[in-house]
């Protein structure tokens, strides 16, 4: 949960600790839609076109990437907030696998931004690198990682999604 939960905050830069149970192992496959890819070596889509999200992403990177079970991840994001994000922004988080849920949550981003020794209000360039261990027992499936972040007021920061197999 911990490395959704700081690349959400980061950029959501999300899908940090789902993502690294997500996303471990070398037989992993990303499914990617192309149109929506987030830039950088990552297997990120934005859920839509991020032309109206708070947050322009200009790149995540992994390290490795595809991520490997039991091994640390590099997670490497650099963006800009084109308007203040303040106390109270939040993720709606969902980690999906195949059909079933295995979370579905809404956290607080200025909580989760401490993961990344960041804190609110977010506004400006943000370059950011996490390391995560991530763990060695990955159930085989398919994942579907889904991080949709707002303001308080509701105005949408970003969103953000990556769906992987592996066997």
């Amino acid at each position: 949960m911990k490395l959704i939960l700081s690349l959400a905050p980061l950029f959501l830069s999300t899908l940090v600790a789902s993502k690294s149970f997500l996303f471990g192992g070398n037989q992993q496959h990303p499914l990617a839609d192309d149109d929506l890819s987030v830039p950088g070596d990552n297997p990120l889509n934005f859920c839509a076109d991020p032309s109206d999200y708070l947050l322009t992403i200009d790149k995540v990177d992994l390290d490795p990437n595809p991520p490997e079970k039991g091994k640390a991840l590099t997670i490497k994001a650099k963006g800009n907030f084109t308007e203040k994000v303040e106390k109270d922004a939040y993720i709606n988080l969902s980690v999906k696998y195949g059909v079933i849920t295995l979370i579905n949550t809404k956290a607080d981003l200025c909580d989760q931004m401490k993961e990344v020794d960041e804190s609110c209000p977010l506004e400006g360039v943000k370059d950011i690198t996490k390391d995560v261990k991530l763990p060695k027992e990955i159930p085989r499936g398919t994942y579907t990682v889904l991080a949709d972040v707002y303001t308080k007021d509701d105005k949408h920061v970003t969103c953000l999604k990556a769906t992987a197999h592996f066997s």
